[in-house]
Order: structure tokens, then sequence, then C-alpha cells
């Protein structure tokens, strides 16, 4: 008799947050209705933004706490600090008696993994450690402080060995130290995703630009003086963000316009090769002739714009000004739904930082064509390069932008913004099979983004095609997902790096986790290049959770924007799968048409290639299926 093979179970070392109310009950005897909906409007403004943004999901709520995990310390740590600073700031006011305040333990473990939930010590250690958390505070495991020290920002009390409710062994404690002043930041700290410690976001966010200045302005020598006159000599995309105007009539919402202005500075600064003048210099001149203000500050470029709110909605029109012509040079408008103001300045932000970073490219490109059309420098050739890069991908278009960019590194062999366009342009032809030998490309790729992240570890587009190279590879996808969230941590409105996560995601079993990173891509850049590609990954997604009628909508989008072969693929099968035979016949002949070769067997040694993930493949068997259904030769 065979014995069944014990079922395997799932497990994975995680950071778990473990939050509740401090007196939820007595809060609920005084006020039922008016504590729950405090609560909720907390849990949606402040707690769950602050886990989202530092890469953390909520497991499970427990209805006066929740349950979350994330895949750091340090990040669970942040988020903690995050909505605990928040929650104490607009519940100030409150009367103590009704005052909502959360107690937080947090501990490393290997939990047990279920679909909707997660077990084993691990948890019960932090669940038992928020309960010795003071109300509005935070308890850790010695576990995750050996992970956190010196990398947060801020102090913690040794609380010694604490016995725990149904926990065997001791466990050591700390509590983290709030005080009423700014903890000492450490000058290391500043690129590892701004951890400092108690303060708003917007002074963190305004800190850490002057900070980023700094770091830039001490590394390279790019000015001069000479007439009494600031002049730049190599920062092609040097940059100054005025303050918006607040055009409501409504002084508080000056907060803000200030705010949008702070952040996209940061934002920008996080560009490769950019140099963005600090908010408090840049508030100064407000108002002032744009030439006046390119011939003071030695910037290329101006950005202003200005705020309009109305009672449900806040319009955001942006301009970018050539400071040596005072012409026009691109303009942005956004929409946005004021009742989600807590996400809304970021997706604001992230969005024009995205547009500003691909006009920029486009803008420096076309001058160097014009100005050195015949002998352009390494720095021309990277922005044209980039420019071609930043297209719709072709097989025609990434071999142009690959040659550029190798142009380029033939004059300066170690430009970073170079090798990393290089590298992306070779992991991108292996993704899309338009590589003969794609080994050999895989491996110059990671040679190239491996020079660039030794000297520069924090540079998030770096991180974004390390993870794009590991995703191309096919073999170890889970590796390209931490990738691609280290690039989003580092650099939360790098878009690309959010469609990339969620065409991971489909590749590891998990498409129904997709769709969350996929739609913030696309809200976040609505216009980008990439459009097309995030499109078919949602067709992709509901192909493979079998919803044929969601993906034959996205593929048709994704076509409509431009016609990608494997958009058409998806569309068959999906068609024939659903009894439109019609479609079908039609989409296979448009992916004969751009592939005339391919056949079903391809389509399998592509999947077999993309992802060894069991799941991936049993879905993605289905779908070659439909293609064969759909008139496709096996």
């Amino acid at each position: 008799m065979v014995q069944e093979r014990a079922t395997r179970v799932e497990r994975r070392l995680s950071a778990i947050l473990a939050a509740d109310v401090a007196g939820y009950s007595r809060l609920m005897h005084n006020d039922e209705e008016a504590t729950h909906a405090k609560l909720t409007a907390l849990l949606t403004d402040a707690v769950a933004p602050a886990i989202t943004e530092h890469g953390g999901h909520i497991v499970k709520n427990t209805g006066d706490g929740f349950l979350a995990e994330f895949p750091s310390a340090v990040e669970a740590v942040r988020a903690a600090i995050q909505f605990q600073t928040r929650i104490k700031e607009v519940t100030i006011d409150d009367p103590e008696a009704k005052r909502i305040a959360f107690r937080v333990g947090i501990n490393i473990g290997d939990v047990i993994v279920e679909p909707n939930d997660i077990f084993g010590d691990g948890v019960n250690i932090a669940a038992r450690l928020e309960g010795i958390a003071k109300p509005g505070g935070i308890c850790i495991s010695s576990a995750a402080f050996d992970q956190v020290r010196g990398k947060v920002g801020v102090e913690f009390a040794d609380l010694g060995e604490q016995n725990l409710k149904n926990i065997a062994l001791p466990v050591r404690a700390y509590a983290l130290q709030f005080s009423d002043t700014p903890p000492t930041v450490s000058f290391l700290n500043v690129t590892g995703g701004f951890p400092f410690g108690l303060w708003s976001r917007r002074a963190r966010v305004g800190l850490a630009t002057a900070f980023l200045l700094l770091m830039i302005g001490a590394s390279v020598s790019y000015w001069y003086i000479r007439w009494g006159e600031p002049q730049l000599l190599n920062h092609r995309l040097s940059i100054v963000v005025l303050p918006f105007t607040n055009l409501s009539n409504e002084p508080e919402q000056d907060y803000f316009a200030e705010g949008i202005t702070d952040d996209l500075s940061a934002d920008l600064s996080r560009i490769q090769d950019s140099f963005v003048i600090a908010p408090n210099t840049a508030r100064a001149y407000k108002n002032v002739d744009p030439k006046r203000i390119g011939r003071e500050l030695g910037v290329r470029y101006v950005l202003d714009g200005s705020l309009r709110r109305t009672e449900t909605m806040v319009r955001i029109d942006a301009r970018l000004i050539d400071a040596r012509t005072g012409a026009e040079a691109w303009s942005e408008r956004i929409d946005g739904d004021w009742s989600k103001s807590m996400q809304l300045q970021d997706i604001i932000t992230g969005r024009l930082a995205r547009r500003l970073d691909l006009e920029l490219i486009n803008q420096e490109s076309r001058e160097a064509e014009v100005a050195r059309p015949n002998s352009p420098d390494a720095v021309d050739l990277t922005m044209r390069g980039w420019a071609v890069l930043n297209q719709p991908y072709s097989r025609e278009q990434l071999a142009q932008s690959r040659a550029i960019f190798e142009r380029a590194l033939q004059i300066d062999p170690g430009l970073p913004k170079a090798l990393v366009g290089l590298a992306d342009t070779l992991a991108m032809e292996v993704n899309y099979r338009w590589s003969d030998a794609p080994a050999d490309q895989l491996q110059r790729a990671e040679n190239a983004v491996g020079k660039v992240l030794s000297k520069f570890p924090s540079d998030a587009m770096a991180h974004f095609v390390k993870g794009e190279i590991q995703r191309a590879r096919g073999r170890n996808v889970e590796a390209a997902v931490g990738e691609y969230k280290g690039a989003i941590a580092i650099n939360p409105s790098l878009a690309p790096a959010h469609g990339a996560l969620g065409a991971a995601k489909i590749r590891v079993g998990r498409s129904a986790e997709a769709f969350e990173p996929l739609q913030m891509a696309i809200q976040l850049s609505p216009r980008d290049p990439l459009l097309s590609t995030w499109y078919f990954y949602i067709c992709h997604a509901h192909s493979h959770l079998a919803q044929y009628d969601e993906a034959i909508d996205w593929c048709r989008r994704s076509i409509a924007v431009q016609p990608l072969w494997i958009a058409y693929a998806d569309l068959a099968a999906a068609s024939a799968l659903t009894g439109r035979e019609r479609e079908a016949h039609a989409a296979v002949a448009e992916l004969r048409r751009l592939r005339p070769d391919y056949t079903v067997a391809l389509w399998l040694q592509d999947g077999s290639g993309w992802s060894d993930n069991v799941v991936f493949l049993a879905e993605f068997q289905r779908i070659a299926e439909g293609l064969s259904k759909a008139g496709l030769p096996e």
C-alpha cells in the first residue's frame, strides 16, 4: 500500500505587527457609534496608508485591532511609528476619556501561511508584546530590535526579559522612546527610506530633500561663480519647483499646495543626475520671472503650478518652463477626489514626477540632437537612449536604444545611467523573446547593473532593472518581486516598478495579487509609454484566473494602445474558451501576422522559461488549450 504524501505546509519568515485599541470596551460602552466611526476613520486614513507605504499588508482585522505582515522589521517599525504619530496628531484635541490610542507589538518569526491568516509562535509573541505596550506605544522583541537598531532614527528602552502568557521561554522586549523633539538623524540613513522617526511626513520629506541635495553637492563640484552669478556646468536636469498657487480662496488649503511642492521636489531629486533646488530657497522665488530664476539659481527648468479645490474635487495644473527662454516646454492637468486627500497628495506628486522624468529626458535628447548632432558626448547619447527606451516596446526600438547605450559606454564605460539603460534593454529583449542569445544578454545586463549598485546601492532604477533581469531568468521570480519592492521602497513614484511587480505576481502563481500594483502603475502614469504592457498584464492576470470576459476587455484595451503580439495570444485563448470563435480566429490571424511561426508548443516553451511555479504553469496550460481551440497550430 502506497502511503500518501503529507501535504506541504507553507511557511515564511516575516515581521509581524499586532495592534489593538487600549480600553476599547470602555470606549464602546461610553459612546458606541462615535467610537466605531472614529476607529474606522483612523484605520482608513492613518493606519492603512502607512502599512501600504512600507510594503506591508493587513492579514486580518480583529474588531478593535489588526494583524499585519511585513517583509522587513525595519519597514514594520517605520510603519508603526508613522501611524502612531499620525493618530496622536489627529486625536490630540479629543477628551482623554474618548481618545483612541493603539498599542503595537512587533516580532520577527517563522509563520505558517494560510490564504487569509498566519499562525505560529512568531504571531503569538507579537500579540503578547502588544499587550505590554503602553497606549500609543510600540514594543518590539529582541529579534526585531537586532534588525532595526541604528536604522530607524529612534531610541528604544530595554525592558529586560518578559514572561509572556502561553510563551514557553522569556522574551527580551524593547519599548520605543517617544519624545516631543525630533530624534537624532543619522546622515547615512537618509537614502534608506527617510527614517526620520516621529517627524511629520512633510518634515521628513523636506529634510530628506535637503540631505539628498547636500549629498549630491558634496559628491561633485558642478558650480562656479562668474560675475556674481552662479552658472551650472554639467547638470542638464536642473530644476526648481516653485510653490504651487492656491486658487481656492481657502487659506487652509495652503498646506496642501505646500505639501505638493515639497514632495515633488523630493521625488524629482530621485531622478538620476538631477539637481533640484531645496524648497526653502524655492519659496523665495515665488512670482519671479523664470529667466531671472534661471540666472540666479543656475537652473535650466522652472516648474510652477496651481491648485483649485471644489467641494469634492481638486484640480492641479503644472507647467514646465525653460528658464533660458521663458517658454513653456510642457504642461499637465490632474484631477483628483478630495475625499481621498490622504492618498491624493502622493498620487499627484508621483504622477507629476513620472511625467517630468520622461519629459525632461525627451527635452534634453532633442536639444542635444540640435546642438551636437555629429559629436554627441556620453551624456547626450544616454539621454537619446532613454528617450528611445521610454517608447512602447518593439524589437526595433529596443535594438536601437541598446545600440545608443553601447555607444555612450564606449565614451564613458562607467556612466551609471547608461549602464542601467543598457541592462534594461537587454533584459526586455529577453523578456519579450526578441533575443537570439538570452543567457549572454542577461549576464551582460547583470554585470552592468551590478556596477551601478556596487557604487549606488540606493539607486531605485537599478533595483528595478535587476528585478527585470531576475524575471527574465524565470527560475527565481520571487527574487524579482523583492527587487521591485526594494525599488518602490526607495522611490514610491516609480511606476514601472509597480507594473513589473504586478507582472511578477502572475509568474509566482499569485495572479489575484497582480491587480493592485498594476492599477497603481496606471494611476501614477496614465499616459505612460508602458501603458499597453500594463493593460496586457491585467488581461493576463484575468486569463490565469479564468476570468475570460474581463481578460478580453483588458486585452482589447492593450491592443488599442499598441498591438503587442502576446496580447493577441491571450485574446485568442479567452475568446475561444468563451465560445467567440470568429473573434478567436481573428486574434490568431493577427498573432501569426506579428509572429508568423508561432505555435502552441512555443507558447508552452515560453511559459516554462518565464517561471517554474506549478500554479503558474497549470494556469498557463489552460491558456494553451484555449489557443489550440482558437486554431493556433500545435
